[in-house]
């Protein structure tokens, strides 16, 4: 077990609580006037994970937090401060941190695919006039944005973006994906599975530290800023100028752009990956 000093853990506590208030008081402010954001409020809208808990700073499992008590549900007080329960935890999430595990290994082995240009956004208005985000403009017609999908074509292995696409899109895309082969298809150039890892590092929260479920909305918040620059929406009121993917400069700079993003998810991707096995070991029998 790692103790400490309440110094260091308090510190770190606070740490956490400005970092995540410069994320969630404007999405906070928004909603209590009514207005939405289409890529800043994602995290919060679209994911299961409320700010307040965003806001909760754990130190993750084997952590002694010198001095506490009472520190908060799932922990034990012991001699020496608090510490979460974590065979308690495991008990009841084992099987899902051993899911979640597993399909982080499965991604992580795979080569980054990088021509897929972000046409799932595409998909998801192809031949409907009730988008997603309607209080935002279009930058092309809808004429042209069925030219460009037909004409490219869509590849979009994540289920959790092909769910959202338009009946007529769906028999376009090359893969079927579905929840049962999630852990065949994820690949780590697909902007969603590494926005995903947020997912992940909430859902084993308190396991795992703030810090890393922090790191995670960091980079899904990053990634999130693409998506939406690669998209058939015209965000530039918002200062974001698009990347034109119906171009072969804007395709190149989207796939840049992917490169980037799988090299800072592997070490992220990592850590949780760590932190599963870690817990796991745990667990087993000798």
């Amino acid at each position: 077990m790692e103790v400490l000093e309440p110094e260091e853990w308090q510190a770190r506590a606070e740490a956490h609580r400005r970092r995540v208030e410069a994320w969630a008081a404007p999405h906070l402010a928004r909603r209590a006037r009514g207005e939405a954001h289409p890529i800043e409020d994602f995290l919060f809208t679209y994911y299961g994970h409320r700010p307040a808990r965003l806001r909760q700073w754990h130190p993750g499992a084997g952590v002694v937090l010198k001095g506490a008590r009472g520190f908060g549900r799932d922990y034990l007080d012991t001699s020496e401060g608090a510490t979460l329960d974590t065979a308690a935890l495991m008990d009841r999430r084992g099987p899902a941190v051993e899911w979640i595990a597993r399909l982080l290994a499965a991604t992580a082995a795979r080569t980054a695919y990088l021509g897929c240009f972000g046409l799932h956004e595409w998909a998801m208005v192809y031949k409907t006039v009730e988008v997603r985000h309607d209080t935002w403009p279009l930058r092309l017609s809808g004429e042209e944005i069925a030219e460009v999908v037909e004409q490219r074509g869509v590849r979009c292995g994540h289920f959790d973006a092909f769910r959202f696409f338009t009946p007529e899109a769906r028999p376009l895309n090359a893969l079927q994906p579905t929840r049962q082969q999630q852990r065949e298809l994820e690949q780590p150039g697909c902007l969603h599975a590494n926005m995903d890892l947020y997912k992940w590092a909430y859902k084993l929260s308190p396991l795992v530290s703030g810090e890393l479920v922090a790191d995670c909305f960091m980079l899904a918040r990053d990634i999130r800023v693409v998506d939406m620059r690669a998209s058939p929406y015209d965000l530039s009121s918002l200062g974001h100028r698009a990347i034109r993917i119906e171009t072969p400069e804007g395709r190149a700079e989207y796939a840049a752009e992917q490169r980037g993003f799988a090299e800072r998810a592997r070490p992220q991707r990592q850590r949780l990956l760590d932190a599963c096995e870690r817990l796991l070991a745990g667990t087993r029998r000798p």
